[in-house]
């Protein structure tokens, strides 16, 4: 293939190869179609309802479906990742994200049909997020590895953006039906471009001879569950995760009580992802150059703090888009961290098994911390008593971390 004419020594004299930059650019991609489709309702809930005739929270429900779904596929798609490789695992999930992203945009005048187009794409996510640290194992170094997965991570924050400021032009613009066809046409188009570029390893591991060796998925799984660092790393994923997808899904209902409007509150939740995307493109890099693990869960945690307690009481909307910024930078450039040191601490176990225990925790917790959060929500429609436990919360994963060990791994680049 061409990727054997641009192989490399890195630093350690394992060979490399520039290939490993196409895989990753197009997994870029999907990764961050795939969120442009989970979340292309979200601003324009109120359109979506007059345009379906059906209820708030039925449109609600198009986004919560792939939080839903998660739980049940999580482990099925980490099998098959560290069963039959990327090539097939990434593949499927490429496959039905090119599939159901084109049938909603074909059908998206029909409720029922779009509410099956999300159930396959939502079948489709974990067979991409799951296989972040797997696909580093398979193209990168060791010293790559968490920027490999701040870059993955990073996508998913574009996507996100993306369907923010893109879906309401396109909707005013061109109508609903158009709107999702665009949608469903670059989806398939990018999902048929990965299948074609897709390659399960280089000529060469990038690592030395028999290191990238794993055990069987079910042994593997028995091993992570037994390491006293991997279930320290799970609480603080289930709280840390929890807190984000609450915080995001609430976001206008957390600021509108203390006076700020619809677009203040919109603006706010754009801050958290801008500051997200700036820190997983520059803490990730660091851990590996610095060859740090723990402390940088540690400094992500810490400093994401100031920003939560900013989001939970300010009324001033500088102070307000500064905190959610901070919070942002640190809270979700602190996950590609954490993906990088499970997979190091676990092994041999395979790396979509630990991956996807952390993710499937988070999404565990994201549906407890969103119904929680409206359980607690108090006269006024105030969710203050809900934030203030989301910083407790917080500050006990300082806690937990503190209690974790550094990666041998990364400070020996043995793997």
């Amino acid at each position: 293939m061409a990727q054997a004419h641009l192989m490399v020594a890195d630093r350690s004299g394992i060979k490399v190869y520039g290939y490993r930059w196409v895989i990753l650019f197009f997994f870029f991609l999907i990764n961050a179609l795939m969120q442009v489709q989970w979340i292309t309702f979200a601003p324009i809930t109120s359109e979506a309802v007059a345009f379906y005739q059906v209820s708030p929270l039925q449109i609600d429900l198009l986004s919560l479906i792939f939080m839903l779904v998660y739980v049940f596929i999580s482990i099925p798609a980490s099998y098959v990742i560290d069963t039959w490789g990327i090539r097939v695992g990434i593949g499927i999930g490429a496959l039905l994200l090119g599939i159901f992203g084109l049938l909603k945009g074909l059908f998206g005048a029909r409720y029922g049909l779009v509410v099956l187009a999300q159930v396959g794409l939502a079948v489709a996510q974990p067979f991409v997020l799951n296989a972040v640290t797997k696909l580093g194992v398979r193209w990168f170094p060791l010293h790559e590895r968490a920027t490999q997965a701040g870059i993955s991570v990073l996508a998913q924050f574009v996507g996100i953006i993306v369907a923010m400021a893109a879906t309401p032009l396109l909707l005013q613009t061109y109508g609903m039906e158009t709107m999702l066809r665009i949608y469903g046409l670059a989806t398939f188009a990018g999902a048929a471009l990965f299948l074609l570029i897709n390659r399960e390893r280089p000529p060469t591991p990038p690592c030395p001879p028999g290191h990238d060796e794993r055990i069987a998925v079910l042994a593997g799984l028995k091993h992570t569950l037994r390491q006293r660092d991997m279930r320290f790393l799970l609480l603080v994923f289930f709280i840390a995760l929890g807190i984000f997808n609450a915080i995001t899904t609430w976001i206008e209902q957390i600021l509108r009580p203390r006076g700020f409007t619809i677009t203040e509150a919109g603006m706010a939740g754009a801050m958290l992802m801008i500051g997200g995307i700036i820190g997983a493109s520059i803490l990730p890099l660091l851990s590996d150059k610095l060859r740090k693990r723990k402390v940088f869960i540690l400094i992500t945690t810490l400093f994401a703090l100031p920003g939560l307690i900013g989001l939970t009481f300010t009324g001033n909307y500088a102070l307000l888009l500064t905190a959610c910024f901070s919070m942002g930078f640190f809270l979700l450039a602190g996950g590609p961290i954490c993906y990088q040191y499970s997979a190091e601490v676990s092994y041999p176990a395979p790396e979509a098994t630990s991956q996807g225990l952390l993710l499937f925790a988070g999404q565990i917790s994201g549906i407890l911390f969103v119904f929680g959060m409206d359980l607690l929500t108090v006269a006024g429609g105030s969710k203050t008593p809900a934030m203030v436990v989301f910083i407790a919360l917080t500050a006990l994963n300082i806690v937990f971390i503190s209690k974790l060990r550094e990666s041998k791994m990364v400070q020996t680049d043995e793997i």
